[in-house]
């Protein structure tokens, strides 16, 4: 696989994810998920984050990070329009943004340690 058929594979990947997300998100009533609220929303913005690093592999971190970030609000505000019968919460999005800073500060430290590594 040449390097830019394996980019086209992570950002292919990162869509559908981030289609899923925003689907699962939106849905009045969602699947049933053997996991908190909070669980879900880290656990989908960390599988988000690691597939933005690995499909955008040139992007400055922090601009991942504000691009997720502003994803979990855009949703958090959608999901306050009342037809669909869901809550908005701010812990939500905290939890979000906390999962996409913690992801990203372990991207750093891995790219760092490879950049010094002989």
């Amino acid at each position: 696989m040449t390097a830019r058929e394996h980019l086209t594979f992570w950002r292919l990947l990162l869509a559908v994810a981030i289609t899923v997300a925003i689907v699962m998100a939106l849905l009045p009533t969602p699947p049933m998920v053997p996991a908190s609220d909070k669980t879900q929303h880290m656990a989908a913005f960390g599988v988000l984050t690691v597939l933005s690093a690995l499909a955008y592999p040139m992007a400055r971190l922090y601009r991942i990070g504000e691009r997720l970030s502003f994803l979990g609000a855009m949703i958090e505000v959608a999901q306050s329009i009342p037809a669909l019968h869901r809550d908005c919460d701010i812990l939500d999005w905290v939890a979000d943004t906390s999962m996409i800073v913690a992801v990203l500060v372990v991207i750093a430290l891995v790219r760092s340690r490879r950049a010094v590594a002989p």
